[in-house]
């Protein structure tokens, strides 16, 4: 597995992380759950990504891996769903960032990111410093922000953050042409979710789920590879966007094993060639051109 440096945090993670969203179903056993996770840090994976709206997904990291926590960096995101207190306040910042290190049996979270905050609530400025407090307190390395657009334009200008989480795949390009240089400029990690884009083109008829929906309708413009397998257009989508100059990790979810072991080997082809990778940006670029393909949360 690659290990890349993650901006200036001093943290190294690996080009393939795993997204826990997928733990948090019931349906996932506890057993299951666990020997997923067991398996993902045993093929080389470092990077474990969560948040507090994962349902499940955090106490499972707990319970299964905190006796391997050298093993992994360790991610995610708060900013809501603490009883009794209002969301997107720096009380809930701190109580979020408490819950999770007992949730997750853990002493310091490596990585915690605002999870997709409204913009107005970014520029008050009081959830950006209770979360650096967090950070003066040793219960996290590094602040962070994971959202796209006009957000992620504030979090990589404020000077705050040392890592940003954003969407970024062959539907989703808008942050190739200035906010990855910029993040690379500055030492800002980036992690990009959303690399597969739904994987939408698994799909024949548009999904109902909103961000998938609007993935379709980008991909079915674009009109490339028709005459690929799925699964061979899921691997060119991988390769693309976790090769792209700036990108340190791309996060990928999924309850079943082999599914992970499909997108690692993906990656282990490297970059697509020069050409592949040019005609899947142009071909984004074209569709594009009234600009208003923006980031998906």
């Amino acid at each position: 597995m690659q290990l890349r440096d993650f901006g200036n945090t001093g943290l190294r993670v690996s080009a393939l992380g795993f997204g826990a969203m997928h733990i948090n179903d019931e349906r996932v056993t506890e057993a299951d759950a666990g020997r997923l996770l067991n398996e993902v840090l045993d093929l080389g994976v470092n990077l474990i990504d969560t948040a507090r709206g994962y349902g499940l997904s955090e106490e499972r990291i707990g319970r299964h891996i905190a006796h391997r926590r050298q093993d992994y960096v360790l991610s995610t995101k708060v900013g809501y769903g603490i009883p009794g207190v209002d969301d997107w306040t720096a009380a809930c910042i701190v109580q979020g960032v408490d819950a999770a290190l007992t949730r997750m049996r853990c002493e310091q979270i490596d990585i915690v990111h605002l999870h997709s905050c409204p913009l107005a609530v970014l520029q008050r400025g009081e959830v950006t410093a209770a979360l650096l407090s967090c950070r003066k307190a040793g219960k996290l390395r590094v602040a962070a922000y994971s959202g796209d657009n006009a957000e992620l334009d504030f979090a990589l200008n404020s000077g705050a953050f040392g890592a940003v989480q954003t969407s970024i795949s062959v539907c989703d390009q808008v942050n190739l042409a200035a906010r990855l240089p910029l993040a690379d400029k500055r030492g800002i990690g980036v992690i990009a979710k959303r690399p597969l884009a739904g994987a939408v083109w698994h799909h024949a008829q548009r999904p109902a789920d909103y961000a998938e929906g609007l993935y379709w309708d980008r991909w079915q413009a674009i009109g490339l590879a028709a005459d690929l397998a799925p699964e061979e257009v899921s691997a060119m989508a991988l390769r693309f966007t976790a090769f792209l100059p700036g990108i340190a990790s791309c996060i990928v979810g999924t309850s079943k094993p082999a599914h992970f072991k499909q997108n690692l080997a993906a990656l282990t082809m490297g970059p697509l060639g020069a050409d592949q990778q040019s005609r899947l940006r142009q071909a984004f670029l074209d569709k594009n051109s009234s600009g208003t393909w923006g980031g998906l949360i």
